[in-house]
């Protein structure tokens, strides 16, 4: 019997390649034409041209001075970039199944590797599943052309994803509003994490960005930030109205482009 591969180095998927396309000043990275994964300027190549990549980054409400963020996915790194920049304490690890994708990253400025950022070819299911209490935030955006994939939606992996963090940790859960599975996968996310889930209304269309914290009983100070912010998101779902949660989304990521602990 062959030996088992070892989760650090998957077997690759049998797909087709992703497609680079570059109109202009932007560069899209695709899985199938028409299907954007990832959008960048040329010419400002770490803005988040995306709005639910934008929603994403409310995680820092809940966790302002991350010390580890672990990314599943990397796409064409528009996360990995914003978090290597304006997040200069913090270890990222970012978690992605494709070599292909992987192979792109100079076409989208992704940074080398080097002592507080790593790209890891692995299952982010398999690698997650060792992992225990290393992570301040874990950003699951782990699509492949069939939206996300069983395996990272299972409560199964959420049960990982909870056990990965710290206490007072947040999982940022990327999953879209039509998948036949989205009733099931919040139901999941709840019952892995005591309800404190929640989300902001109306930031990303059909991306549903899902917040959920981690706190043990008697949390500490930053568990404590964490889950008051929980809760406040989760009375009216943000605001309680689309158009200012996109408002406060564009002003958060344009305040840690600019604050000075962040550069």
């Amino acid at each position: 019997m062959p030996p088992r591969p070892s989760p650090s180095r998957p077997p690759a998927p049998a797909c087709t390649p992703p497609l680079v396309t570059t109109r202009g000043d932007r560069r899209t990275l695709e899985f199938a034409p028409g299907d954007i994964q990832s959008d960048m300027l040329l010419s400002d190549p770490t803005r988040l041209v995306l709005a639910y990549c934008r929603a994403i980054m409310c995680f820092a409400l809940f966790v302002p001075r991350p010390r580890h963020i672990v990314l599943v996915g990397l796409g064409g790194g528009s996360l990995a970039k914003f978090c290597y920049r304006h997040f200069p304490a913090a270890r990222i690890s970012v978690l992605e199944l494709r070599a292909d994708v992987i192979a792109l990253r100079a076409q989208f400025g992704v940074p080398a590797d080097d002592a507080r950022f790593t790209v890891i070819h692995a299952d982010a299911a398999a690698w997650l599943g060792t992992a225990a209490a290393c992570a301040d935030v874990l950003v699951v955006d782990g699509f492949d052309a069939s939206g996300l994939p069983p395996a990272l939606g299972s409560a199964r992996f959420y049960g990982d994803c909870r056990r990965a963090l710290h206490d007072g940790g947040v999982l940022v859960a990327n999953i879209f509003s039509y998948d036949p599975g989205y009733p099931r996968m919040v139901e999941r996310l709840r019952l892995m994490f005591d309800d404190r889930v929640c989300r902001f209304d109306g930031v990303a269309g059909n991306n549903r960005i899902l917040f959920a914290v981690k706190a043990a009983p008697g949390p500490g100070p930053g568990a404590r930030r964490a889950l008051r912010t929980q809760r406040w998101v989760a009375r009216r779902n943000g605001s309680g109205n689309g158009w200012l949660n996109r408002m406060l989304v564009r002003a958060l990521v344009a305040w840690l482009a600019r604050a000075p602990h962040h550069n």
